[in-house]
């Protein structure tokens, strides 16, 4: 089992829609369906319950599935503002480092990407030194009700100095931290910033905000005609991630990976997970 191109380390999600059906979701379907369709070798360590056909659903994309009773259930409900409210029935068990293969330990580019903090951030520290480790902060900032409803953990309350120690850049949304104003948010993203090299707090319509080894500039969002807005900041990171590790420019990787996001949004959960070629066309014109 040789090193990946692209690892991304999270739970894979069944969506539920409206009708009652569900989507497949979650970090690792998008991040790794975006790196494999840009030509890169993908894999997913997961973990989810025996009757969901991962492999059928994840085509191309080489799989470690940590055997579990259940797959992890999210609904997702936005608002005429396009603002989420999210409910999690079920979750899949933890992933641990004991749980990755050593020759992934190896792999060029990795995304941490909880979707219930089901990722032991230690698992930062178990990559190689030339790894690029990415880190979704959304899964860690998110508690749960005893029905499932989804609440934020306050940030300051977040110790995420084990996790930033060793990774490389660091992707949130407003969603994650919604409650301050924006005054008291750069507080906080300064602090992270002090942590990691990048850290992209992206903001919807709004664009991204990145910092660079401590410098701050502005990432406009790319205009779309928006049908679902999951699986965008996953996207995003994911586009950033490859781009950076191909050119070592966090602002070219900001604008790659907006035009990414704005193209995953124009579809149908994963089926909108665009290709390298159309990601480079919607820039071209951007």
């Amino acid at each position: 089992m040789a090193a990946p191109d692209f690892l991304v380390v999270g739970h894979v999600v069944q969506d539920l829609t409206p009708d009652g059906g569900w989507r497949l979701g979650g970090a690792a379907s998008y991040a790794s369906l975006l790196a494999h369709k840009f030509g890169l070798r993908a894999a997913v360590l997961t973990s989810c319950a025996a009757d969901l056909p991962l492999a059928d659903l994840l085509p191309g994309i080489e799989l470690r599935i940590v055997p579990g009773d259940a797959t992890t259930l999210m609904l997702n409900e936005y608002d005429a503002e396009g603002r989420r409210t999210q409910h999690v029935p079920q979750r899949a068990g933890p992933l641990a480092a004991s749980d990755l293969p050593g020759e992934w330990r190896e792999a060029r580019i990795v995304l941490l990407g909880p979707v219930a903090g089901e990722v032991d951030a230690a698992i930062a520290a178990e990559f190689s030194a030339d790894t690029l480790v990415g880190a979704g902060a959304q899964g860690w900032l998110r508690k749960f009700t005893h029905d499932g409803s989804v609440r934020q953990v306050p940030p300051e309350k977040w110790d995420a100095s084990t996790l930033l120690v060793r990774a490389n850049a660091l992707f949130l949304s407003d969603e994650d931290i919604p409650e301050a104003p924006f005054g008291a948010r750069l507080a906080i993203l300064d602090t992270w910033a002090s942590l990691v090299d990048v850290v992209a707090f992206t903001r919807g319509y709004a664009g991204a905000d990145i910092a660079y080894r401590g410098e701050w500039r502005r990432t406009e969002a790319i205009p779309a005609n928006p049908t679902d807005l999951t699986g965008a900041g996953d996207v995003f990171a994911a586009a950033f991630l490859i781009h950076y590790a191909e050119t070592s420019d966090p602002w070219a990787s900001a604008r790659l990976a907006a035009a990414a996001s704005s193209l995953v949004i124009e579809g149908e959960g994963v089926e909108g997970v665009p290709d390298r070629t159309a990601v480079e066309a919607r820039l071209a014109v951007a």
